[in-house]
Parts: C-alpha cells; structure tokens; sequence
C-alpha cells in the first residue's frame, strides 16, 4: 500500500499563487506516474499534470503556462505550483500515484481561487 498526504491547499484571491506538495510513504517500490487531478462541484475530476519518473509531463491545456509540476524521486514527493490563479482552477485537488498498475489517491486539498 501506498499513503498520499497533500499539503497546501487554501483561499487565495485572482492572480495570486499556490504550492500544493504531496509526499508518498509505504510500500514504495517504482512509483511510475506522480501528479494531481482536480474536481470541482458538479464536473468530473480531470488530470491537471503528472510527471513520469524519467521526467515526462503531461498538463491540462488550461494550466499550461500558469502551473509548473515538480518531482523528487530520492524523497517520493510531487510538488504542484500554480501561478495566475483563476477562479476557475477552483477545486478539490487529489495527489495521485501509479505502482504496478495500482493507482493511489490522497484524501484532496481544497482550492478557492476568489474574484
């Protein structure tokens, strides 16, 4: 088993900035993909970045630009910056991890971009 515990999430107005962090622990052997999808009320949780461990990223064409994903393998943790916030991005944001075929979700951080 794989724990996801995400930190840094909160209420921050149009145009400012977040850092949300997830660190993994468990039985960590080959954590493949590291990233985060987001939910918001009444829509279908989307992926918004995952970075593969050789260093590949995915985003959401909406966050491109603003939102930077970074990994660190040594310490098993996934970094999401997210710039230019928009009210928009509003949402539940889920840490996510991939292991032998096996997906792992943290338990979400909320994120409240204001007007």
């Amino acid at each position: 088993q794989v724990q996801l515990v995400e930190s840094g999430g909160g209420l921050v107005q149009a145009g400012g900035s977040l850092r949300l962090s997830c660190a993994a622990s468990g039985s960590i052997f080959s954590l493949t993909f590291m990233g985060w999808y987001r939910q918001a009320p009444g829509k279908q949780r989307e992926l918004v970045a995952d970075m593969a461990s050789g260093g590949d990223t995915n985003y959401l064409g909406s966050v491109k630009g603003r939102f930077t994903i970074s990994r660190d393998n040594a310490k098993n943790t996934v970094h999401l910056q997210m710039n230019s916030l928009k009210p928009e991005d509003t949402a539940v944001y889920y840490c996510y991890t991939r292991q032998f075929g096996i997906s792992y979700w943290g338990q979400g951080t909320q994120v409240t971009v204001s007007s």
